[in-house]
Formats: structure tokens, sequence, C-alpha cells
């Protein structure tokens, strides 16, 4: 599959920049997503493939916009909502409920 998901390999994109010490997680949500797929896997609500076929169908311009573990909510979003586990509202209400509690 060709996609801009699919990058490796590919010429003229310049050096890869490495983070010295990098940590495993930048922001504590990234740790809070990690964990998420291995309790979503265990559920049965996706397989692997499954999962990184969430993150090929991401729109091009979103997928280089957005983060590692962002890629990997998106594909949650995704998975959870096509098999009728999470509707767009609930999504949008937990959102706003957390974007609330952000700004107390």
């Amino acid at each position: 599959m060709n996609g801009i998901h699919d990058l490796g390999g590919m010429h003229g994109l310049g050096p890869i920049d490495q983070e010295a010490n990098e940590p495993y997680f930048h922001e504590e949500w990234e740790g809070r997503v990690f964990g998420m797929f291995f309790a979503n896997f265990a559920q049965g609500h996706f397989n692997v493939d499954q999962f990184r076929h969430a993150i090929e169908r991401m729109d091009p311009a979103e997928y280089l916009q957005s983060s590692y573990y962002e890629h990997w909510l998106h594909a949650f979003e995704t998975l959870l909502h096509e098999k009728g586990i999470i509707s767009p509202d609930e999504l949008d209400r937990k959102q706003a409920e957390l974007s609330q509690a952000g700004d107390s």
C-alpha cells in the first residue's frame, strides 16, 4: 500500500532528528492512549490489522499534522464508532466534559 502513512525508505525527506534521552511519552495523555490499546485489544474490539488500517484511512493532511499517539487515538475513535461501541455524540460529550474540566 502506498499512502501518506508509508514514508519509510522514501528519499528527499531530510534527516531524522533524534531527541537525546527521549522519554517514552512526551505528555501524560500519551501513556493513557498507549494503555487503551491493550484494553481495547484484550476486549476483542479490534485486531492489529484493523488498528493499522484505521490509521491508514486517516485524511493525509490530518495524518501529517498529528502526532504518533494522536494517530492511535484516531484509530480507537474510528474503530469503536464503526463497531457501534461509542457514538459520535458520546465522544463529543466526553470531549466537551474534559475540555471544561481542563479550563477549571
